[in-house]
């Protein structure tokens, strides 16, 4: 579930722990939300990165085998042995302590991914798109610059400067 999120941006609670096996297709490669199950209430598509596929055929492998041992339909992609997760965050807290990362919060997963559509280059319209924000002003207080962001771009300009 942390991985997916990061990888989607998607919201932990609302958008990520809800998510049903008839919502991922793996035939045609993406996973999406339905219209008026957002926040925003607009549907979303987010096709499959290799990573993506790769996760979400594991979590239905695991479903169906809890299904065969429990004799029972399991929707949900993320659960804990078949019973939906709800809450997560004293696991959440625990991790993060365990990782020597204390004070980390589960929507950060949200500002990575924004920050990993960024740095690969995603335009801002798609980005907003596949993360599900509806205004730039708030996609923008995700799109966080590191120390090492604008050395990289006096290094891209550098470069452009030293061709010409």
């Amino acid at each position: 579930m942390v991985r997916f999120g990061f990888i989607t941006g998607w919201r932990t609670y609302s958008e990520v722990l809800p998510l049903q096996r008839l919502q991922v297709d793996l035939k045609n490669g993406f996973v999406r939300l339905e219209p008026g199950t957002t926040k925003n209430r607009e549907g979303r598509v987010f096709p499959f990165t290799p990573e993506l596929r790769i996760l979400l055929e594991d979590r239905l492998e695991y479903t169906r085998r809890c299904e065969r041992i429990q004799g029972r339909i399991i929707p949900w992609i993320f659960h804990r042995s078949g019973r939906p997760i709800r809450q997560m965050r004293r696991s959440w807290k625990t991790a993060c302590k365990n990782a020597g990362l204390p004070g980390r919060l589960l929507h950060d997963l949200r500002r990575s991914a924004v920050r990993n559509l960024e740095c690969a280059g995603v335009s801002r319209s798609v980005a907003m798109k596949l993360t599900g924000h509806k205004t730039e002003s708030v996609y923008r207080r995700y799109a966080i610059v590191s120390e090492s962001d604008p050395r990289e771009a006096a290094a891209k300009l550098a470069a452009v400067t030293v061709e010409r």
